[in-house]
């Protein structure tokens, strides 16, 4: 009865001022927020990344061991922390006790651990830490506070406040622990410009990409006079490397419920939808979930809470195409069309999703937007920089020793982020630099490392917030190759409206296939015909930059300029001495038979596509050089390890 609807719109919903809640109801509240429980509750990451590291497993494990043990126990699937490389999580919540979170506990470990701290004992699991103590609550002798955490310390969590603490299906929860009080105070206190005048005052930019003020942009759409407006979620992520929205969906879907309810009053919306990949299963049922939930409790519907406003929230699923980040592209997909850019003006905010005026948002600027609301603009607004305010969500992931979600204030140096946040390179190798922004961002290198992070300094050494993907790339990291690779991304995305875009990036990656595969003569001059496609690379870059359609042409070429302009040394001996010094080119790997290691097998020479391995049974093989394709085939067969490469 704790968590009745009715009870909670009119003890909490209904009451503008958290101050004013009753202590009997701020004591029911606790029991819904768990910092009070009658019985044990146990809590396991849930989200994509702790399903993929095997949490279906751990938490069929407990409910067995908790059936075998008859033990009555609340398991409850929670998103993810943040903290992805120690997936599995599972938290355990004794009552009377603090709740103690443990790390990697797969499937084979629960059985222990469960017998061991229900026996009153620390599991020998390595523990995370206990979390932030409650009135009434006794700790875990010497278990340190999760928020002390080298991971955690650092990090001021807005978006992710709730993410791997609350049930994300629970709506009840949420209301408990102070959602939806910030939509509608807002309703009650602001007319549609005052919030905007609002929000632009806290100084919250879009955290898609570009940045651009959050406030002013709603602007634009609310002076536009229309007979129906529109707000969407971009939820669609379509950067290699990032994944910030998607577990912010699975772990606390009604905080953008709730932002995007703010929105949507903003500029006077009253049909909203969710542009989702089809990718995101999890995420996409957690949503439904959610807005039937909000539909109950009469946040989504007609006439919500006697206001007089009207908003229904629809999912649209995508199938995945990257260009549908850009906003009318995805307007286009929405509308059942396929997903192209159009010319900019006239711009979405005037004429959008079906010639109606439109504000897209993407998952981070409306998720922070509850808490600007409650907290006030001054105080989002005293965190950053100059021109960058509030906090960022980050995606950590490559060579780095710890990968996953961190939120830092704005201005937090990339340096920090990588070693006090990310515990610095994976296996003790060296920095050599850090891709942001995804394909449309750049690399941001030693030299930059002590940066503060907004959106003009990393527009200044060539890299850009973009969603906030960082992949950090160590010493064994080819640069060349990870153009390659991103040119490749880009040039299959290409929606292939406009000329630029659709064959510039092709020639781009041609080139640089070329530069990555051993030349097939050797004439004289053929270093430098290959050179020359380096300096097309550049001359070609800058014309796509120029003349291309949409945003996603115009950055293309970025991962090649920003490789060229601090990595240019690899390149020349890409192309010069036909060499990576990563090792990681194939197709320049030069292969020999070690003769005191061949036994003469034949296996190699068998495995040859070009027979370019020679030799006589039981007598060493030899590579003839000129005939090798440097596929590889001939080490990867040798069982003797008789076949190098250099």
């Amino acid at each position: 009865m704790i968590a009745d609807k009715t009870y909670l719109i009119e003890n909490t919903l209904k009451v503008s001022e958290r101050s004013k809640v009753s202590p009997e109801t701020e004591r029911k509240l606790r029991y819904i927020r768990r910092e009070e429980n009658l019985k044990p509750v146990i809590f396991v990451g849930a989200g994509t990344c702790g399903l993929g590291a095997g949490a279906a497993e751990t938490i069929a494990k407990t409910k067995e061991w908790l059936q075998i043990n008859q033990v009555d126990a609340d398991v409850v699937p929670v998103g993810c922390i943040g903290l992805c490389s120690s997936e599995p999580l599972l938290d355990v919540k004794l009552p009377g006790k603090k709740r103690i979170s443990f790390e990697k506990v797969t499937g084979d470990k629960v059985e222990s651990l469960l017998s061991q701290i229900f026996a009153g004992q620390m599991p020998e699991q390595p523990v995370l830490g206990q979390f932030e103590a409650q009135e009434g609550q006794e700790p875990w002798p010497g278990v340190n506070d999760i928020n002390k955490h080298p991971f955690f310390k650092p990090q001021v969590r807005i978006v992710l406040e709730n993410c791997g603490i609350i049930d994300p299906v629970s709506i009840e929860e949420y209301i408990a622990r102070g959602g939806y009080k910030a939509y509608l105070n807002t309703l009650k206190v602001f007319t549609r410009s005052e919030l905007c005048d609002f929000v632009e005052k806290s100084g919250l930019r879009g955290r898609g990409g570009g940045g651009f003020p959050t406030g002013k942009k709603w602007k634009f759409a609310l002076a536009t006079e229309a007979d129906q407006k529109y707000l969407i979620c971009n939820a669609d992520e379509g950067d290699p490397g990032a994944f910030m929205d998607r577990a912010v969906i699975e772990g606390d879907p009604h905080r953008l419920l709730e932002g995007m309810m703010i929105a949507a009053y903003a500029i006077g919306a009253t049909k909203a939808y969710i542009y989702i990949r089809a990718e995101y299963p999890l995420a996409i049922e957690r949503l439904v979930i959610a807005i039937e939930k909000a539909k109950e409790y009469g946040l989504l519907g007609k006439n919500i809470f006697g206001t007089g406003i009207n908003l229904d929230i629809v999912i649209k699923k995508g199938a995945g195409a990257f260009v549908c980040g850009e906003e009318t592209a995805l307007i286009h997909s929405i509308e059942g069309k396929r997903g192209m850019p159009r010319p900019r003006p006239p711009f979405p905010a005037v004429s959008g999703l079906f010639g109606k005026p439109t504000i897209i948002n993407n998952v981070e600027t409306l998720a922070n937007l509850p808490t600007i609301i409650n907290k006030g603009a001054d105080w989002f607004a005293a965190m950053g920089t100059s021109t960058s305010k509030g906090t960022k969500v980050f995606a950590l992931s490559g060579k780095i020793a710890t990968t996953g979600l961190v939120e830092i204030p704005m201005g937090t140096s990339i340096r920090d982020i990588i070693y006090k946040i990310g515990g610095g390179i994976a296996g003790g190798k060296r920095f050599k630099a850090v891709q942001m922004g995804g394909p449309s961002g750049g690399c941001v290198t030693e030299a930059n490392l002590d940066i503060p992070v907004d959106y003009e300094s990393l527009i200044n050494v060539g890299a850009m917030m973009g969603s906030g993907g960082m992949v950090v790339m160590d010493e064994d990291t080819c640069m060349v190759d990870v153009a390659k690779f991103f040119m490749d991304f880009i040039q299959r995305e290409s929606c292939g409206k406009c000329i630029p875009c659709r064959e510039g990036t092709r020639r781009m990656l041609e080139i640089l296939e070329s530069i990555t595969t051993k030349p097939k003569n050797r004439e004289t001059h053929e270093p430098l015909a290959r050179f020359k496609g380096v300096m097309q690379l550049e001359q070609l870059g800058r014309v796509i930059k120029d003349t291309s359609l949409c945003g996603l042409g115009q950055t293309a070429p970025n991962p090649v300029l920003s490789t060229l302009q601090w990595f240019r040394e690899e390149y020349e001996e890409h192309v010069f001495d036909k060499k990576c010094r990563a090792g990681v080119c194939q197709n320049l790997r030069e292969y020999s038979i070690d003769v005191e290691k061949c036994t003469g097998c034949t296996v190699c020479a068998k495995k040859c596509p070009t027979n370019a391995i020679i030799g006589s049974r039981k007598s060493p093989h030899y590579i003839i050089p000129d005939k090798c394709i440097s596929c590889g085939a001939c080490m990867e067969a040798c069982n003797f390890d008789a076949v190098k490469a250099s």
